[in-house]
């Protein structure tokens, strides 16, 4: 076990700017920081936004129906985005609302 595993506020403390970049481009963390289970957690959180802002999209561009649905789509998004942010910065793991429960980053 690694020093970071071992005390879990280093890590935050450590990574905290890789969490925010996390929202920005999800990979970049898991490059710099492949041990880090902050990064890990808010790169996981930054994929399962991307992917929200694409089904948004593509949502988006169904007539009439998507054409509602996509504006309260997007402040949905930039809300969670925000919150993630936030969440960052704070040095917490917290997850998003919503869509934050699903893992697809290990």
């Amino acid at each position: 076990m690694n020093e970071i595993q071992k005390r879990p506020d280093r890590d935050a403390e450590e990574n905290m700017g890789l969490g925010i970049v996390a929202y920005i481009l999800f990979f970049v963390p898991l490059l710099a920081a492949k041990d880090s289970a902050f990064a890990r957690h808010h790169a996981n959180q930054g994929l399962l936004l991307l992917l929200l802002v694409i089904a948004v999209n593509v949502i988006g561009n169904i007539p009439l129906i998507g054409w509602l649905l996509y504006p309260v789509g997007m402040l949905l998004v930039l809300a969670l985005f925000v919150v993630g942010i936030v969440n960052a910065t704070q040095k917490t793991k917290k997850s998003l609302p919503i869509i934050g429960g699903i893992n697809l980053i290990k």
